[in-house]
């Protein structure tokens, strides 16, 4: 006889809303003080590209804080976790309004510290609440609300500090996240059902995720895969509107709709690919294609010309930020099969630290080749070389699958 008192477990639809809302809102608070960097740079006396440091810092304290994530679900539940993490990062935003550069930079540890963690949260929660046949769909749908964060820092953030000033848009960001942290309580009773109290908290924990990606071939090649994707990822990111301004002499304001169209691009393609995934080519053909669709829209973008029709041109970098942004969902669901019964959000967790350091590495790397070359074209088009080593990665693995597969057969039929 089931227990009366036992809270009704959640749909899968409802774990998605719920981790997409909160994906969405670390999101944006990662990335409000970028969407504002000119206004933030002078209130601070300091030049605009330090934003990149800042970004460093956030993805930095990501990487370490990722690692630990797993265990704080298992021993909060991913709800406390993610009411932790929308907590750190109001904490992070007040203190990026403090005009003091130590602050700053504090306050980019504590966001990135918040932000780390989500990603393990929710992908233990939609683990547990998804069919299989559907998880790659639904976990490209959650991975939506990394991009749809910062399209809501593009639309919002640079108005508000028009009106409020940077510190008063930090504050008001902050205040947000604090409010979904409050909201998102009732909800804990039914999502932290399972959670285990009695999960210690050691220094181990840190190490563990990383011992099991390693430990497991399949987890290493796509923790590998990650690390070269994101490097892909951020650099196009990063570095789309300076490329489009300064190479081909567009408007900031017709260089900033092409970056919101490959972001959008990158929403829609989440979802997309997801769907490809569950219902065709299977995961890993799926992430092979999008390494491919990587290395042409590189090239395409590196070759663009001033001149060029604009619906043109929206369809290059379209078609760069459907892969480069678009990869997320299917690697996490394939993340999430591969991961030992009940171990989701470890194994992401583990996975998600050299994502993040592909993060750290890959901008800083993309504009030392663009300084040093003097060219934004070259650094564009090297961006096909991480894709494809991916692609090659992706490869080696299934040629081994194949042959483990053959191996066994005759055993099986013996």
């Amino acid at each position: 006889m089931s227990d009366p008192a036992a809270p009704k477990p959640p749909s899968a639809w409802w774990s998605l809303a719920v981790t997409t809302a909160i994906q969405a809102m670390v999101s944006m608070a990662l990335l409000t003080l970028p969407a504002m960097a000119p206004v933030a740079a002078q209130g601070l006396g300091v030049p605009p590209a330090l934003v990149g440091a800042y970004v460093a810092l956030c993805y930095l304290a990501a990487m370490l804080s990722s690692l630990i994530g797993g265990t704080l679900v298992r021993r909060l539940g991913a709800i406390r976790v993610s009411q932790l993490g929308l907590a750190l990062c109001a904490i992070g935003l007040l203190l990026c309004a403090v005009p003091w550069l130590p602050a700053v930079a504090l306050g980019a540890l504590c966001i990135g510290a918040g932000y780390g963690p989500i990603t393990p949260a929710s992908s233990h929660l939609l683990a547990l609440t998804t069919p299989a046949h559907r998880m790659a769909l639904v976990f490209s749908i959650k991975q939506t609300g990394v991009p749809a964060g910062g399209m809501l820092a593009g639309a919002l953030v640079p108005g508000l500090s028009l009106w409020l000033g940077w510190q008063g848009t930090l504050a008001v960001v902050a205040g947000v996240c604090a409010v979904c942290a409050v909201l998102s309580q009732p909800l804990r009773a039914a999502l932290d059902a399972d959670r285990q109290p009695s999960q210690a908290l050691a220094l181990g924990a840190l190490f563990r995720p990383v011992g099991m990606v390693l430990g497991h071939r399949s987890l290493a090649v796509l923790a590998a895969c990650s690390f070269l994707f994101s490097a892909v990822q951020v650099s196009v990111t990063a570095y789309m509107v300076t490329y489009l301004n300064g190479s081909l002499g567009m408007t900031l304001l017709a260089a900033g709709a092409a970056l919101s169209v490959s972001q959008l691009a990158g929403v829609v393609g989440r979802i997309a690919w997801g769907a490809v995934a569950d219902r065709g080519l299977g995961p890993r053909n799926t992430l092979m294609l999008l390494a491919v669709l990587m290395i042409v829209g590189s090239v395409l973008t590196a070759l663009l010309q001033p001149g060029w029709p604009t619906a043109l041109i929206w369809a290059i970098v379209a078609l760069l930020g459907a892969s480069a942004i678009g990869w997320n969902g299917v690697y996490l669901a394939t993340v999430a099969r591969q991961a030992p019964p009940g171990q989701a959000a470890t194994a992401t967790g583990g996975t998600l630290m050299f994502t993040f350091m592909g993060v750290v590495l890959g901008s800083p790397a993309f504009g030392a080749l663009a300084g040093f070359s003097g060219s934004y074209r070259l650094a564009f088009a090297a961006l096909a070389l991480p894709a494809a080593l991916a692609l090659g990665l992706l490869l080696w693995r299934a040629r081994q699958v194949r042959r483990e597969a053959a191996l066994q057969a005759p055993e099986a039929a013996q």
